[in-house]
């Protein structure tokens, strides 16, 4: 016999909490320059408690064939990817209402 969802009540095969987590998540995708002005994707606001971090940003490191972490609650993409980072969300099955990109967000930060 399977294991039971503790959240939804259904086999672990079946659940679908994460499906529900993804459309209710409130996602900002943003640029930042670090040193020698090379430029960030950030990806904010994505529930680590309910969403694998390190899951998600390994598939769009692979998308994008670039380098990356996840750390502190958000993804930071290694590049400009604020365009396609929203494409690539929208397959992996997050809501487009939910995913804000800010293009005046291109700032110098230090992390």
């Amino acid at each position: 016999m399977s294991e039971i969802c503790t959240t939804c009540g259904l086999p672990k095969e079946l659940c679908v909490c994460e499906s529900i987590a993804k459309e209710s998540q409130k996602i900002t995708v943003s640029q930042v320059a670090r040193k020698f002005g090379k430029k960030y994707t950030v990806v904010e606001g994505i529930d680590s408690k309910d969403i694998d971090l390190k899951d998600l940003s390994k598939k769009l490191k692979d998308k994008f064939a670039c380098g990356g972490t996840a750390k502190d609650g958000r993804i930071e993409l290694q590049g400009n990817h604020t365009q396609k980072v929203k494409e690539v969300l929208v397959t992996l099955g997050f809501s487009p209402e939910t995913i804000e990109i800010r293009k005046d967000d291109f700032k110098k930060r230090r992390y």
